[in-house]
């Protein structure tokens, strides 16, 4: 035995079912679909929700309720830990600084910063959320923090 005569043992590679190949492979003509009917057309069947022409369940039950989701307010969320790696001291953190340092992209309307990581050096944050912890950390590193209004 050498890795020049090595194969697979008996078995372990199934062949795949090859159909419409002639009678002999016994999928031949029909290649397994039967004769005529909406199934041994091409794209033929019927959808998943299809339930045979009676009334689907989706149907049959009533609309309710209501979402508020759409008038939801979203914010982008950003670290300190991300901040303290792209802003050095003294620099004035706004939307403008944070898509030129690619922390938010350019939709992100809304920021808010949280507290993981920590931050050694003084900055001025303006976004329009912080976190209580982000705040004390950025205060007690002799910085500033400006909520924006909306």
């Amino acid at each position: 035995m050498s890795l020049s005569n090595l194969k697979p043992s008996l078995g372990a590679r199934k062949k795949a079912k090859r159909v419409g190949r002639g009678p002999g492979s016994g999928h031949g003509k029909t290649s397994c679909r039967g004769q005529k009917g909406q199934r041994s057309r091409t794209g033929g069947g019927v959808p998943p929700w299809f339930e045979g022409g009676q009334m689907p369940l989706i149907r049959l039950l009533p609309k309710r309720g209501f979402n508020n989701a759409r008038f939801r307010t979203e914010y982008t969320i950003i670290n300190l830990r991300e901040i303290a790696a792209k802003f050095s001291e003294g620099a004035v953190v706004d939307l403008e600084a944070l898509k030129e340092a690619r922390l938010i992209k350019g939709r992100s309307l809304r920021v808010k910063v949280l507290g993981e990581g920590e931050i050694s050096f003084p900055i001025t944050l303006k976004v329009h959320k912080a976190s209580r912890s982000a705040q004390e950390k950025i205060r007690a590193a002799g910085g500033q923090v400006e909520l924006l209004e909306g």
